[in-house]
């Protein structure tokens, strides 16, 4: 071969080179991430999917483990703290003895309301959290964008959700405002907020047709008695002042334990305090959600009975009964097989890690293990969830993997880097970023 061609063969595999690195720059860059980006992780999704179906995974916890660690803590714990109606077994069907009362309210409210002074925002991939944390705030005049939340909640743009305790961190540290979080609310509840001129953010379940379900976050802005129903600001299709009717709210609220969060300015703390009553004290809203969900339990069926036992499994790890959680996520997950493929909540770990937790705290690590392996197996094209990270790797150190765990704990910050529980693990470990 010539020197000419083997030079003409250099230039030409130089500039493919300079190609492919300029074209994975431009690929990368936000601009084109917003625009395509997402394009291309739906295509890897739907190409995975089409070959692995998710639906068709079932988590199943190890009914051994679970047995054996259900007797320990009988023999030797038996002052575990449970909420007063204990979990209800598969068959029983004896009606629950304790009923939740309603927060009362002293002075009526008007039969509709419509709050205005929101900036609507559009959400950008991945960015539901973010861009109605962003609307939320805009009520209280704050002036940033989904851009400005986004950087502090998920630097990551592929990270799949917002937890709502990071919501409530970004208010507290990065503004001027306060933020109440509790789950167990109600249609009464939105509306006597709303009334009070407090916009509710509510986390709930969303049935999109083609792509299944998946979680989302909607703002709460007005109400409507007379046609029984919600104005709500939409980030994803509904868009600016969404009507939305009491039961369908209600119907997909109970997929996330009819979690909401309030912001509001400091000065007025005693006025979200007065309308929250009982449910200002953390402990008591828990026993009472932890109620209401064993309440559904006894009338509801399929995917909803599914989600009715995985809020009181919440519920129940926020009260730190891990054993009572262990038991009720068991039973949504021995529902899970039942539920019609279509309607099955597979991406449900992307939102959760209460069980996590309760099999942690009941030395259940396989379970831990083998449900963050699905977990991360499914999120759409990469294993991007870096709680899930976070618990394998603690799962890992408890079994005697501490290498694994080191390599976990890592990749938790690889998809959210700066994130405070991976680096305290890690320095913990005596082992470097």
């Amino acid at each position: 071969m010539s020197r000419s061609t083997l030079l003409r063969l250099a230039v030409a595999l130089i500039a493919i080179l300079f190609c492919i690195t300029l074209g994975a720059y431009v690929y990368n860059l936000p601009y084109v991430q917003e625009k395509i980006g997402w394009r291309i992780s739906v295509l890897r999704a739907e190409i995975k999917y089409f070959f692995n179906p998710p639906g068709e995974v079932v988590f199943t916890p190890n009914p051994t483990i679970a047995a054996m660690v259900e007797a320990t803590l009988s023999a030797y714990t038996p002052t575990v703290t449970r909420t007063p109606n204990p979990t209800p077994t598969p068959g029983h069907t004896a009606t629950p003895t304790i009923t939740p009362s309603p927060t009362h309210t002293a002075t009526p409210i008007p039969t509709k309301v419509e709050l205005d002074n929101i900036r609507h925002e559009y959400q950008k991939y991945n960015n539901c959290g973010p861009a109605n944390l962003s609307m939320a705030l805009s009520f209280w005049d704050w002036e940033g964008d989904q851009r400005d939340t986004a950087a502090f909640l998920k630097p990551i743009q592929d990270d799949k959700n917002v937890m709502p305790y990071e919501m409530a961190a970004y208010v507290e540290e990065e503004t001027s405002l306060d933020v109440v979080v509790r789950v167990g609310g109600d249609i009464d509840l939105i509306k006597r907020f709303l009334a009070a001129g407090f916009p509710v953010l509510v986390e709930k379940g969303f049935d999109v047709p083609g792509k299944d379900w998946m979680g989302h976050y909607q703002l709460m802005t007005g109400y409507d008695d007379e046609r029984e129903r919600f104005t709500a600001q939409d980030s994803y299709q509904g868009g600016p002042n969404l009507p939305v009717p009491y039961d369908e709210l209600e119907k997909y609220w109970r997929h996330f334990n009819y979690l909401y969060l309030v912001i509001y300015p400091p000065e007025r703390e005693s006025e979200v305090f007065s309308l929250l009553g009982p449910h200002t004290d953390e402990t008591y809203n828990y026993e009472y959600a932890a109620q209401l969900a064993s309440n559904e339990i006894f009338t509801l069926s399929g995917r909803a009975k599914f989600f009715a036992w995985f809020n009181r499994g919440n519920n129940l790890v926020s009260l730190k009964d891990f054993a009572g959680a262990a038991s009720a996520y068991g039973e949504a997950f021995n529902l899970y097989p039942g539920l019609d493929l279509e309607i099955r909540p597979y991406r449900l770990m992307w939102y959760q890690t209460g069980p996590y937790w309760a099999y942690y705290y009941t030395a259940r690590y396989q379970d831990v293990i083998n449900l963050a392996n699905n977990t991360l197996y499914y999120t759409v094209d990469k294993p991007i969830l870096e709680e899930s990270f976070y618990w394998r790797a603690l799962a890992k150190e408890a079994l005697g993997d501490v290498t694994g765990a080191i390599e976990d704990f890592r990749e938790a910050l690889v998809h959210h880097p700066g994130w405070i529980p991976a680096l305290q693990q890690l320095e913990r470990l005596g082992v470097s970023p």
